[in-house]
């Protein structure tokens, strides 16, 4: 399904040998700390975690498209790849899943990455907003910047998915909703929770563009997010694009995915790891050889390594943070939960 205007929506040049091989060389970071992830939680490093076991490729070639100096990007609690990409302090954006810190310790405006969203389908809304502060405020060079959120199949049938269709698409605001459809809804698949089996289809509904992908092909990610980002970015109002990828694993480390699917339709419907295919076509294209791909693995380990001491390092924040960043003015209420909390806990 393809519904963007050709013309509003054209990618740039083609990505080059150079910006190939960095994209596998995310992919293979994004793959190693996510699965390291999965095992600092069984050690008892991190409390929880949410995976993205094949869906590298769909956060990666979304995340490379985005324009860091203008644009801004809403995630849920499972968009790792795209905050890798982006250029995150990842020791930063883990303190969450640490529990140091909710939302994230990187610094939002700087890395352009609203913090993490827990809430299912929180961070559309918060999306469309920004958005249209855009197409209030202007820019010099009459370009606007672009909005991103994230969201996956299951979450496409809250409330707030509908009301930001709506909103973005009255009010022509520059966003790209970018749908993760993993085939399921934690435990739910597509078919039993979204009419009609597509997301895609809906926006038609709000008269706007869809795009319709393969969210397994990085290539193709990056072009049609790129084409996406060049329609919002001219005034033409939000496009959907529907990443078509699969789960493989659970939806969070406190998830049995064999409660609701067998070890062998999770390989049926998976197919073909993207990481691995994404290794064939730069090997069938002579773009890359086995010593790259060596390479590319010893960085993502020595990373993986930097993150997980830089994760241990992290201390607990102050106690009273969580009084003194509610209200920008403290009510008489809070003062009073304050001064409770601080006589049980510090004693004062």
């Amino acid at each position: 399904m393809d519904t963007l205007p050709v013309a509003s929506g054209v990618a740039a040049e083609p990505l080059t040998p150079a910006q190939l091989r960095e994209l596998y060389s995310l992919m293979v970071a994004v793959r190693h700390l996510d699965t390291s992830a999965i095992a600092w939680q069984r050690q008892g490093i991190i409390p929880g975690y949410a995976p993205e076991l094949g869906q590298e490729a769909a956060q990666v070639g979304s995340g490379y498209a985005v324009d860091t100096t203008r644009d801004f990007v809403f995630p849920t609690y499972r968009e790792m790849g795209v905050a890798r990409t982006m250029g995150v302090d990842m020791v930063a954006y883990m303190s969450t899943h640490k529990a140091t810190w909710h939302g994230g310790l990187y610094d939002p405006v700087e890395s352009r990455l609203a913090p993490i969203q827990a809430v299912v389908a929180g961070s559309v809304l918060h999306a469309v907003g920004w958005a249209h502060g855009q197409t209030l405020s202007g820019t010099p060079d009459g370009k606007l910047g672009v909005a991103m959120t994230y969201f996956g199949d299951g979450a496409s049938s809250q409330g707030d998915v509908h009301e930001a269709l709506n909103f973005a698409a009255v009010m022509k605001a520059p966003v790209v909703f970018f749908v993760q459809n993993n085939g399921w809804a934690i435990s739910v698949p597509t078919e039993r929770q979204v009419a009609g089996g597509s997301v895609a289809a809906r926006a038609a509904g709000y008269g706007m563009p869809a795009l319709q992908i393969d969210g397994d092909d990085v290539v193709a990610v990056v072009e049609a997010t790129r084409r996406a980002f060049a329609h919002a970015r001219a005034g033409n109002g939000p496009v959907l694009i529907e990443a078509m990828t699969y789960r493989r694993g659970p939806h969070s480390t406190s998830d049995d995915p064999g409660r609701y699917r067998s070890l062998d339709e999770e390989r049926d419907g998976a197919g073909l790891d993207p990481l691995e295919r994404f290794r064939q076509r730069l090997v069938a294209d002579g773009i890359a050889d086995e010593a790259f791909f060596a390479e590319a693995l010893a960085a993502a380990k020595a990373e993986e390594e930097q993150i997980r001491n830089g994760i241990q390092a992290l201390g607990s924040r102050p106690g009273t943070e969580m009084f003194d960043l509610v209200f920008q003015e403290t009510t008489p209420a809070l003062q009073a939960q304050a001064a409770n909390w601080r006589e049980e806990s510090e004693h004062v």
